[in-house]
């Protein structure tokens, strides 16, 4: 006789079912696994022999066997204990085979029985659900697990009561503190409380725009890369705001939507960094350190775990002292911000994962910073700053939509007040600038479906093709002008539609219909020539 229990392997956001097989037999006592495992899943015999003895049970001294099938698919993780350990109580009949049938299983064992925290419940239990099955998983995972079974997150997201009112719910959870409160539910001499769908309280507040005096152009720059997705370069001295205007970006984007959440919370869960199986609708905010790796950025390893660009999915990724990044790491990005996924590609594997991440960097004029201040300059100026810059390749600054110049900013402007405007008040003509632009798009393609070619873009910095030539196509005197400005400025062709783009964000902001002069020209302002030495590189 052959016990089954379902379980999962991840290649990526993806999601690959494994069919854990136990065969008990006669011969020389041995505990076998088979299917590729790694030393976390080989070690799991142990793990399992432990928690069954806490139990008062001891595994039968004959030859058993378990596959983890398919068997040329290679398994990592600690997730395997629980499938494998109700697979053999199915084997020698502690529990009955049948009843482990419907579910998919993962969780880690204690050597007392507990069942503790594992990676990935959220996608698992998505697949599960997706497939009719219920899924059994550690009592601490049963909040994100309970997610699985819908389709999306309530978009209103108040209330956690409400938190499941639009959506379709199926298959069970069942979500175990340990194995023999398992046991017992399974038998029925128990009975496990289903695990709610929770939201994770938003008590923390953003840092706010009232707290940066003066630096006017830059905060409307800020308004300009949130309400439509655009990617921003802050050049500047130290000192003048640069990373205080970073950190204020996520205040002033729309909460993640129902889907937005969902994908987020599938990464975070991978990466085991979901808090408490509690979906979030604060947007990520990402800033690695700048020695950090290619693959600490976009992901992989010898088991690969998402990067930051993938934990900035739907968020903002701030990369401060850009030039001091590893150039390989930073030419790593340019990928990811084209298409907004990332496939790392390994000898055993090919995974990918969603990165649409909205970049946001900020770097000295030269390595002393004082550039454009004579008082101080270097004795290698200009020269030091255009080495400097020069760090930054030309394909990567034309993925930049807008570069602005950071000041210090002035004595007299420290001594004001605060500012009037606060993020709160920036933050509702985001709102409403990007619900014009999600129904705009709904509609052109409501009426042309093949202006969709993949997901629905939410911000104009998504669009593409023809469905950019469709949204943002300038009047007379602006498509004028913008040609002059390609011939002279030599703009190549993503340049000319990403100004394009700006050009349709800022009409947005200013509630026109149609994109013209004005826009393009100052879509066109926002625009930097990389150094020759960028070009170059």
């Amino acid at each position: 006789m052959v016990a089954r229990v379902r379980t999962v392997a991840f290649q990526g956001i993806d999601v690959v079912p494994i069919d854990v097989q136990v065969q008990i037999s006669g011969g020389s006592p041995t505990f076998t696994l088979v299917g590729l495992p790694d030393k976390a899943v080989g070690e799991s015999r142990e793990r399992i022999r432990a928690a069954l003895a806490s139990l008062g049970l001891a595994l039968p001294p004959r030859r058993i066997t378990v596959n983890l099938s398919p068997a040329d698919l290679a398994k990592e993780g600690s997730h395997y204990d629980l499938p494998i350990a109700l697979a053999l109580m199915a084997a020698i009949g502690v529990i009955p085979a049948d009843i482990v049938e419907g579910y998919v299983a993962l969780g880690e064992l204690a050597l007392d029985g507990a069942l503790t925290p594992v990676a990935g419940v959220l996608p698992a239990a998505v697949h599960a659900a997706g497939s009719g099955r219920g899924i059994i998983c550690p009592a601490a995972c049963g909040g994100e697990a309970a997610w699985g079974g819908f389709e999306a997150v309530d978009s209103a997201g108040e209330d956690e009561a409400a938190a499941g009112r639009r959506t379709t719910r199926c298959g069970e959870v069942i979500g175990a503190p340990s194995l023999l409160a398992l046991i017992n539910h399974v038998k029925g001499t128990q009975v496990l409380a289903p695990p709610p769908a929770t939201l994770a309280t938003d008590n923390g507040r953003y840092p706010d725009l009232r707290d940066v005096k003066g630096q006017e152009s830059a905060k409307r720059a800020l308004e300009v890369v949130a309400a439509g997705a655009h990617n921003l370069l802050m050049i500047g001295p130290p000192g003048a705001g640069k990373s205080m205007l970073a950190a204020r970006l996520p205040g002033l984007l729309p909460p993640l939507d129902a889907d937005e959440a969902l994908e987020v919370s599938m990464v975070q869960s991978l990466a085991g960094q979901l808090g408490e199986g509690k979906l979030t609708r604060r947007r990520p905010f990402r800033d690695p350190h700048h020695s950090a790796s290619l693959v600490a950025l976009v992901g992989g390893g010898t088991r690969p775990r998402p990067g930051e660009v993938s934990l900035a999915h739907h968020g903002v990724l701030f990369l401060d002292e850009l030039p001091e990044f590893n150039p390989s790491a930073l030419e790593a990005l340019r990928q990811p911000l084209e298409s907004g996924r990332v496939t790392v590609a390994r000898a055993h594997a090919h995974v990918t994962y969603p990165a649409r991440f909205l970049l946001v960097a900020a770097m000295n004029p030269c390595r002393c910073g004082n550039l454009a201040d004579m008082t101080r300059a270097c004795g290698r100026a200009p020269r030091c700053g255009a080495d400097y810059q020069g760090r930054i390749s030309g394909p990567l600054y034309d993925r930049i939509d807008l570069a602005i110049d950071v000041p210090p900013v002035a004595p007299a402007d420290l001594a004001l007040p605060p500012p009037a405007e606060s993020s709160a008040d920036v933050a509702a003509r985001v709102a409403a600038a990007r619900a014009v632009q999600r129904q705009r798009f709904a509609d052109l393609i409501r009426k042309d479906p093949s202006l969709a070619s993949g997901a629905i873009p939410r911000a104009n910095g998504q669009a593409d093709g023809e469905l950019l030539s469709a949204i943002a196509t300038p009047d007379a005197d602006g498509r004028a002008l913008l040609t002059r400005a390609v011939e002279r400025l030599n703009l190549s062709a993503r340049g000319y539609h990403r100004v394009l783009r700006v050009a349709r964000t800022l009409a947005d902001l200013d509630a026109s219909d149609g994109v013209r002069r004005l826009h393009i020209a100052e879509a066109l302002a926002w625009r930097r020539a990389p150094p020759r030495e960028a070009m170059a590189a």
